[in-house]
């Protein structure tokens, strides 16, 4: 039996099919590409300037160290009367040779002036009040706050209101500003309006959100903390310095809008308000990195990260801007 002559062409349908194939697999890689989640830093590099705001100068306060400078961003937003005192007091100089007088493992580093006796205390100085309100919370009304989506075991809601990590209560028209790592608050005695605004602290552990609406939060470090995290822990009685020798001297502190601006830091945050900001939570919320086996599907409101950065003179620095109204939820 005479076998059929083996024949080169390709049958009608096969020659469209595999064009077809053929085509659609770098269509198919680039779609790859496309879903796969971007790292923060790739979320970064793809940012807009209008993603970011500048400091505000009259909101920015330098305190420097005998191993460098803590750049702390002011909200006054939330605590007009500390602010404005803060900002009197830092003008006279009132810190300046002062020091920070308390390192406390896992809660707070504090400065102020050491001395206990009333009449040693320096003076406050020319357009400062000696006794401020408590400024625990403030209204929600007309707030911009961009909400987070899990829950959160201390307060109904919680978010972002420019820039500074925040909670509210919707249903009593509060919002207040969050104790997380970095944040600054103005120390206070058993009344509440027992604080000026010269006893600053700033949150070195884990957040203890249960002083939330029970101080005056002020602000929070925008860079630095390496500064303020590795200090020597107190061995006193809540991390206070027991030898006046242990204690961190300070230089200055001073408004950046008092500075010459070649000797200002530029520094720009991510606005809270940015889909890129959104982004950068579901990446933290969901870790899609290899390493990660088991995505979270949550995130803790003091958990999610603030991306700074820091421009030369010569880049085009974004503009002091409150958030959009449209973004605010």
């Amino acid at each position: 039996m005479r076998s059929k002559p083996y024949s080169s062409q390709r049958p009608a349908w096969l020659t469209p099919l595999l064009i077809a194939a053929t085509l659609s697999l770098p269509l198919t890689a680039a779609a790859a590409d496309a879903a796969k989640p971007r790292s923060m830093q790739e979320i970064l590099d793809a940012t807009k300037p209008t993603d970011w705001r500048a400091l505000d100068p009259r909101d920015t306060l330098y305190l420097t160290l005998p191993r460098g400078r803590v750049v702390i961003e002011l909200a006054p937003d939330f605590a007009p009367a500390h602010v404005a005192n803060i900002r009197a007091l830092a003008r006279n100089g009132y810190w300046n040779g002062l020091s920070i007088n308390r390192s406390q493992d896992n809660f707070v580093v504090q400065w102020g002036d050491p001395a206990e006796d009333d009449k040693s205390r320096k003076p406050l100085g020319k357009g400062t009040k000696a006794k401020l309100p408590a400024e625990f919370a403030r209204s929600s009304d007309k707030l911009p706050f961009h909400v987070l989506p899990d829950p959160d075991g201390w307060a109904p809601q919680v978010g972002f209101a420019d820039g500074f990590p925040a909670a509210r209560d919707t249903s009593a028209k509060s919002a207040w500003l969050a104790h997380c790592y970095g944040m600054v608050g103005a120390g206070r005695d058993v009344a509440a309006d027992s604080s000026n605004g010269t006893e600053l602290y700033v949150v070195i552990g884990q957040s203890p959100r249960q002083l939330d609406r029970n101080i005056t939060v002020v602000g929070r470090v925008v860079q630095g903390m390496e500064l303020l995290s590795v200090l020597p822990r107190g061995t006193g009685a809540l991390g206070f310095y027991e030898n006046p020798a242990h204690r961190v001297p300070i230089a200055s502190i001073r408004l950046a809008a008092d500075l010459p601006k070649k000797d200002r830091v530029g520094i720009e945050v991510l606005r809270t308000d940015s889909a890129a900001f959104d982004e950068i939570i579901e990446s933290r919320r969901n870790r899609r990195d290899e390493w990660y086996k088991q995505p979270a599907g949550h995130i803790d409101l003091c958990n999610v990260p603030l991306p700074t950065r820091e421009i030369s003179e010569k880049a085009p620095a974004a503009k002091p801007a409150k958030p959009a109204k449209g973004k605010a939820k």
